[in-house]
């Protein structure tokens, strides 16, 4: 019980509680966007444009922990947790406000930047998913408590990193300025999210720390004020699952990808050149040079696919070049070069594996002899071919055998020579004796 109680100390807020006074006081001043923080704000979303125009992170950063944006959204939250209307309407203005001028801003600055190409930066800010819920409710969480503690320490300016609520406003803006009607609502609608769930984290904190209601209010408008939060939570958190599902599963394609052509780099001796995939659409392109492939070895690989989680997928296979194409460039004659010397080299290093294999035959069969006839003290394996004058030819086996003078009989070697043709798989076999005094006996 002792230590459920150390921790429950350690957990708790309200001992470290600013003032309520002081707390309602610098939410109402952080609301107000005139004079100097309007001006601010323009200055982050300049700033925070060109970072998106020039791919810089650092600069994004920067004009992320001087935008003033956090205090009407911490305004809109807690006037719903303590149903002071008017701030809430005082914020709510502001805030349309602030974004108003941060749109014309943005938009203005990317009408006239000569740099017109989509980075990495203003993609990211296109397609959110249900992770920048999870960031916007914790982040606000984060942002709410510190100005409602006496120990606020350097949360806020982190708290501004993580949302992220300048780039995507900024994002929107470029997306007018551009035309790019998609850029623009897949931005406004991650600044939503930000918005709506920094808010939430605002209106759970307030409840939580039981910050007085000050004004007057009914039951009945207590209920609509409740029923309208739910309406719009519901309302931002139910696309961005279906975001995010969809991003899981563009991950899980792209890695089934990199698996499977990883398996399928050499196919039929033929090599991939590349591939191409789109995960949006759950298409894959491959591109072969060397042998050309035909539609049963497509179709094989089509099949393979299937392994890899990839049934579902539409693979279309080409043919990058062949060793018996015509007309190729000259990039691709290179590449044909290169596989035809890879080919070439396989080919080599096979042959070499069935020159040692075959170099080492005669002691092999050597030893296999000796055990049954120990008489046979040394042997040498080849293979030829017999020409006759006709023309023809055929593969002959040759073997031949070191004996001890006068110990091999007639019916041993015609033992031997059954059991050779059986060992070597062929009735091509000659086999030749010669008879030589075993240097390891020592004479008598």
């Amino acid at each position: 019980m002792s230590r459920f109680r150390e921790f429950i100390h350690l957990v708790r807020l309200d001992g470290e509680v600013e003032d309520f006074k002081q707390i309602h006081q610098t939410i109402e001043k952080d609301i107000v966007f005139k004079g100097t923080n309007l001006w601010i704000l323009v200055f982050a979303i300049i700033i925070a444009s060109v970072g998106l125009n020039m791919n810089s992170t650092a600069v994004i950063i920067g004009a992320m922990l001087i935008s003033p944006l956090m205090g009407p959204i911490n305004g809109l939250g807690y006037s719903i947790a303590t149903y002071n209307m008017p701030l809430f309407r005082s914020a709510l203005k502001n805030f349309g406000f602030a974004v108003g001028a941060g749109l014309v801003a943005s938009t203005g600055y990317f009408a006239l930047s000569p740099v017109a190409t989509a980075h990495s930066e203003l993609l990211a800010r296109t397609s959110p998913t249900i992770y920048d819920v999870l960031i916007a409710l914790f982040g606000g969480l984060a942002g709410i408590v510190a100005i409602s503690s006496r120990n606020k320490g350097n949360v806020i300016p982190g708290v501004a990193i993580a949302t992220a609520l300048m780039p995507p406003l900024c994002t929107a803006g470029y997306g007018l300025a551009t035309a790019q009607f998609q850029y623009f609502l897949g931005a406004l609608y991650l600044f939503t999210i930000n918005t709506v769930f920094i808010a939430l984290a605002a209106v759970l904190v307030s409840q939580l720390l039981n910050f007085p209601i000050t004004t007057i209010v009914q039951e009945s408008e207590k209920t609509r004020i409740n029923q309208w939060i739910s309406f719009v939570i519901f309302i931002t958190i139910i696309p961005s699952i279906y975001f995010g599902y969809g991003l899981v599963q563009k991950e899980r394609f792209t890695e089934n990808v990199a698996r499977f052509t990883r398996n399928v780099t050499v196919f039929e001796g033929s090599y991939l050149l590349r591939h191409e995939s789109n995960p949006s659409k759950k298409e894959l392109t491959l591109t072969y040079g060397g042998n050309l492939l035909t539609e049963a070895g497509k179709a094989t690989l089509r099949e393979k696919a299937k392994d890899f989680s990839l049934e579902k997928s539409n693979i279309d296979i080409l043919q990058g070049f062949s060793f018996n194409d015509e007309g190729n460039t000259e990039a691709e004659n290179l590449k044909l070069e290169i596989s035809t010397l890879r080919s070439d080299l396989f080919q080599l290093n096979r042959e070499k594996d069935s020159l040692i294999a075959l170099f080492n035959s005669g002691e092999t069969l050597l030893r296999e002899l000796n055990a049954v006839f120990p008489y046979i003290i040394a042997g040498s394996y080849a293979e030829s071919r017999l020409f006759s004058l006709s023309g023809d030819s055929q593969k002959v086996a040759q073997v031949t055998f070191q004996v001890e003078p006068g110990k091999l009989r007639n019916e041993d070697k015609e033992k031997i020579q059954q059991w050779l043709q059986q060992r070597l798989k062929t009735d091509k076999v000659k086999v030749y004796y010669e008879e030589v005094q075993n240097k390891e006996e020592k004479p008598e």
